[in-house]
Formats: structure tokens, sequence, C-alpha cells
């Protein structure tokens, strides 16, 4: 093996394992031992020059004595040769010693001492933290010496104040803001949770907004038709609607013409769990449109859930069936039937199966469609009231 074939060989290794050298500690066993596979006299007969030349290259290449890091050195004895000294491996027996020859010591260092700095911090004994500054190195070690004051000042500062309730904007760190943690959220919070048990920071959040459309003007608060605020101060509303309407897509719940005594919800997913947390939504009658998918057909179970009196409208097999070249693959299913559907609706999700795990999302069923059964369901809603159980 040649010196640079060795030097790439081993900077593979070196690359694979600086972080947990760093973090975790030093292996007991020796971190390198690489046969050199000398040439035999056969070899060596055919052409000397090249045989000499790499005993000369592993010659000046030798990083250090017995002991450390070296190359060790064999006798070969060949009948036309003579005696040969020859070198049979290359053993490195510490990180430095690695980092060194594969000409990476600097990152070494760096690694070294950041992995230090972060376990002093975190905690030295705790071995999660040990493993989130191994999972955590690769990207640390590439910050460059202002970005890494941050970091430390920014855990620094958290553990001092675990339930701070403030801002990222508020932080005393000097050049951290909003945008600085979400670029470095991937470190930060592994290492917080390592150290810490908790997934929370103890920083306030940014309150969540449901958009709501008046499609009933007279009803509309102060006039205005269409509502973006946070869920607390939406339940503060003194309005009681008949009929709340829960849609999937933004476009939809913008497109949608005036009804007499309806409030339309964008329902964002799985953020459509929280809207029995308006008091004005749980008395009323609440109708659901959602993608069909099964995601969508899971979140309808999670609103029915927490408000029994949901009807669903176009989230049925007739309208996934009536529509195949509008399909689309869902990546990723929700593989569990969830507990709170129709008996129309679970066969909904069974279809979306059958068919290949596909699914139709909201805003691609015809609009025309889409009023004409939304308008029954309505008129259905305005001739029988769900009542309620107390």
């Amino acid at each position: 093996m040649t010196v640079d074939a060795a030097r790439a060989s081993i900077l593979r290794t070196y690359e694979r394992g600086y972080a947990a050298w760093a973090a975790l500690g030093p292996s007991e066993e020796t971190v390198v031992d690489v046969p050199l596979h000398p040439p035999s006299e056969r070899t060596v007969l055919g052409d000397p020059r090249a045989v000499a030349d790499w005993i000369a290259a592993w010659r000046a290449a030798d990083p250090g004595a017995p002991g450390t890091a070296h190359v060790v050195w064999e006798t070969r004895r060949w009948a036309s040769m003579g005696t040969q000294v020859v070198p049979a491996r290359l053993r490195l027996t510490a990180a430095e010693h690695v980092a060194s020859f594969v000409r990476r010591r600097g990152h070494w260092d760096a690694a070294r001492t950041r992995a230090a700095a972060l376990l002093e911090l975190l905690g030295p004994d705790n071995a999660p933290v040990r493993e989130a500054v191994r999972r955590a190195l690769r990207a640390v070690v590439e910050l460059d010496e202002p970005e890494l004051g941050r970091l430390l000042g920014v855990l620094r500062w958290l553990l001092a104040n675990s339930a701070s309730g403030m801002f990222v904007r508020q932080l005393p760190v000097r050049g951290v803001d909003t945008k600085w943690l979400e670029r470095h959220r991937g470190v930060v919070d592994p290492l917080w949770t390592a150290a810490t048990g908790t997934a929370d920071l103890g920083l306030a959040a940014r309150p969540g907004l449901v958009r709501v459309r008046f499609l009933d003007p007279a009803s509309a608060p102060g006039g205005l038709g269409d509502v973006s605020a946070p869920v607390a101060d939406l339940a503060g509303l003194a309005i009681s609607p008949p009929t709340v309407l829960v849609v999937e897509n933004l476009e939809t719940l913008l497109a949608l013409r005036p009804h007499a005594g309806v409030v339309a919800v964008h329902g964002q997913g799985y953020a459509a769990r929280h809207l029995h947390q308006l008091p004005w939504v749980r008395p009323a009658d609440v109708l659901y449109w959602g993608d069909l998918d099964t995601h969508g057909l899971n979140i309808l179970s999670i609103v029915r859930a927490r408000l029994p009196q949901t009807r669903s409208f176009l989230m049925d097999r007739a309208t996934l069936e009536a529509y195949p070249d509008l399909w689309v693959p869902e990546p990723k299913p929700h593989r569990t039937v969830p507990e709170h559907l129709t008996a129309s609706e679970a066969d909904a999700f069974a279809a979306l199966s059958e068919h290949g795990d596909v699914r139709l999302e909201q805003e691609r069923v015809p609009w025309a469609s889409a009023v004409e059964a939304l308008d029954a369901l309505l008129e259905t809603c305005r001739s029988t009231r769900i009542t309620l159980p107390d």
C-alpha cells in the first residue's frame, strides 16, 4: 500500500470516527492498524527502483516512534537480495496521530476543543449529553468562532433561565435573533434535550393564527368579514353562529360565497383539533370538508371526538371514485383506522388503500360539485338542527 492510498483510506476512518473520539473519549484499543503489504522478493527483482521509492516514501512518512504512532518495520531475508528492512504495518494509537497522518490536525483540535466546551457546559458525566455532542459535532465543528460563541451563549443562558417565557428576539445574547435559532435548531434542540430531559426551551412561541370568514355579513363582528387571530382572541368573540364550516384548503375558504348563519374556518390540517377551544363552535352544527386521504379522515375523527356533532361532506367512497384521474399518491398513509368515523367514512378510508394509497385533495374536486354538495348539506342543517347531549 502506498502512502497516498493509506492516507485516503485512513481519512475515511477519521471522518467516520472523529466525533465519537472527541465526545465519547479515546478507545483503549489501537485506533488504526493497517497492513502495508510489503513486496515479495520477486516484485523487488522485477522493479527494484519502484520498491526503493516506496520504502523511502514510508520512511519519510513514518509519523513517530514505537509506542505512539509509527510504521512497523520488519526484516526480510531474500536469497538473491540479502537482508532488507521494509515497512509492514502502520499503527496510529491516538486520535491526534490519525488526524496528523491524514493532514487534519487543525480540524481535530477544533473538534476536540469544541466537544470539551459543550461537555463542560452541559454535563460531562451525562451519557445522553455525550451522545448528543457526538451527533452534533459535525455541524458544530463547521461553525466559525463568532457562531460558536453564540451557540455556547444561548445554551448557557437557557440553562440559567429554563422557563423565561421570553421570545427569541429578547434573548440577551449578542447576534442571536429568531432567524439564528431557526438556522441552528438542529443543533440546539438535541443538546438541550439531552442536558435537561425536555424538548421545551422555555421560550415563548408565536401564537398560532386561525383564519375565519364570516359568510353572513350580518354577523361579522365590527363588519370584519375575514379575520386571522390567535385561538384565545377568537374564543372571546360574542357570536353564536348556527353553523361552522371547516375546510382544509385556504383558497377554498376564500372562494366560499355568502351563506346566512355560517362562519367558515380554515382547518390547517391537524391544527383543527383545537377548534373545540372556541366556545361558539361547541353548540353549532359543525361541517367538515378535508382532503380525501387517510390523514384527512384521521383529522376528521379527531375533530369529531371533541365535537361529536361534526358532519363531513365529499369524504366518501363515491366522491373518491368519481375522480380517478385526479388522484395522486399519498406518500405516508395513516394505517390505523380512526376511531370516530361513520360507516361511510370508514369505507372511504378502506377505498384509499384498495386503490393503492391514493388521495384526492380538496382543491382538485370540481368547484361546481363542491358548491352543490355544500348547499345541500347547509339546507339539511337548516331543517334539522342537531341537539347536543347535556
